[in-house]
């Protein structure tokens, strides 16, 4: 048993990625042996994303119409999404993994020189650092993968591929929750992926949004003595209570991780909010209009969408604080109002120059005032 244990705990890298995997897994399907996606449902699937890839490039004016329509839709269970999704983001969990590792092992040998308990403390935390990052990581992936219904349910680029993943049975539960045509919900998912994937296959929009989560992550300056001074405060006469006390401070997973927000990251948040606004606007904008033209009228699937994408639970909301992902109704407007400003005084067109270069993609402020985004870019009303 304690030659398991070590074996755990003798990992290679700031992360115990078997941990994380088996984390995933069990969470996503709460432990129970998930069913296979009937086949006739992933041809209705290809046959409903060929339709729509074609819809999508007419409308965005993305790529060509070969690659759009040819973007292959894979069916998933939600186990299968948490596993494709460590292994997408995995440079991204191991840079905040790296990031929060450094900083408590400067914190630790600096303790050393005069705390020898804090000394001892330090390096049990740094043995199963690895471990907890695995549990954290997993555990946050796997309740994302009870509630996804693509790929693109966090807004992030995903390793270039001519596929979208979609989960299928969390597609069906969502329309039967919100009472909505079943045939439309596919589509209009298929619509939306289908459309973040092309704005994502822009390079220098995908590396935007990359480099700046990095970056982000990158800024955490963990507090390695957090869950001792929680500890030490512990004082309860009442055994029930001191145990409730100290289920609550080892479930807490921000608090084990010793994530503490940095002055850095207070700095960036505000350029990858307007980064973030202008991606989910511009998917918004583009989801609804090429979902007017298929479905017909998909407002009542489209509120309901973003209703669930801003209420979110607890372990979105933690997934999204380490990742800088501030995502709620306010922002989401910000970039609405963004690309509907624009469109109304140079039509579609007006877009056009986010697409060429990432010194066009609008700072902050312009996220608030299209018309200073227009005039830096010395475009004129109407041009």
């Amino acid at each position: 048993m304690f030659g398991d244990m070590m074996k755990m705990f003798n990992t290679q890298g700031p992360i115990q990625w078997d941990t994380a995997r088996q984390v995933a897994l069990i969470t996503a399907t709460d432990g129970q042996t998930e069913p296979n996606v009937d086949p006739i449902v992933r041809i209705e699937y290809a046959n409903l994303a060929r339709i729509a890839g074609m819809h999508v490039h007419q409308i965005t004016g993305l790529g060509d119409i070969s690659t759009a329509s040819s973007v292959e839709p894979i069916m998933v269970t939600p186990g299968a999404w948490a596993q494709r999704t460590l292994d997408d983001y995995r440079p991204l969990f191991t840079q905040l993994a790296t990031a929060l590792s450094s900083q408590q092992n400067d914190s630790s040998e600096s303790s050393s020189e005069s705390d020898p308990f804090a000394s001892m403390f330090a390096s049990l935390t740094n043995m199963i650092a690895p471990m907890t990052m695995g549990m954290t990581v997993g555990s946050m992936v796997g309740h994302l993968a009870k509630k996804s219904l693509g790929q693109y349910d966090l807004p992030l680029p995903r390793p270039v591929k001519n596929e979208i993943a979609i989960v299928p049975s969390t597609v069906d539960t969502f329309a039967k929750e919100w009472d909505l045509p079943l045939e439309d919900v596919r589509m209009w998912t298929l619509i939306r992926e289908l459309v973040v994937h092309q704005l994502y296959s822009i390079p220098h929009i995908r590396d935007a949004v990359t480099d700046m989560v990095q970056s982000f992550i990158a800024a955490f300056r963990p507090d390695p003595s957090a869950i001792t001074d929680k500890l030490s405060n512990l004082d309860s006469a009442d055994p029930n209570d001191l145990m409730g006390s100290l289920q609550k401070i080892l479930s807490d997973p921000e608090l084990m991780l010793g994530a503490v927000r940095s002055e850095e990251q207070n700095r960036l948040q505000p350029q990858l909010d307007a980064l973030l606004g202008l991606i989910i606007g511009w998917t918004d904008h583009m989801t609804d209009a090429v979902g007017s033209r298929v479905l017909g009228n998909p407002s009542r699937i489209a509120e309901a969408a973003r209703r669930r994408r801003v209420e979110s639970g607890e372990e979105t909301v933690f997934v999204e604080k380490l990742l800088g992902l501030h995502i709620n109704r306010q922002q989401v407007e910000r970039g609405r109002h963004f690309v509907q400003g624009v469109i109304e005084r140079n039509g579609e067109g007006g877009l056009a120059p986010l697409y060429v270069s990432a010194a066009n993609l609008p700072t902050l402020s312009e996220l608030d005032a299209p018309g200073l985004w227009l005039a830096r870019l010395e475009i004129s009303e109407n041009d």
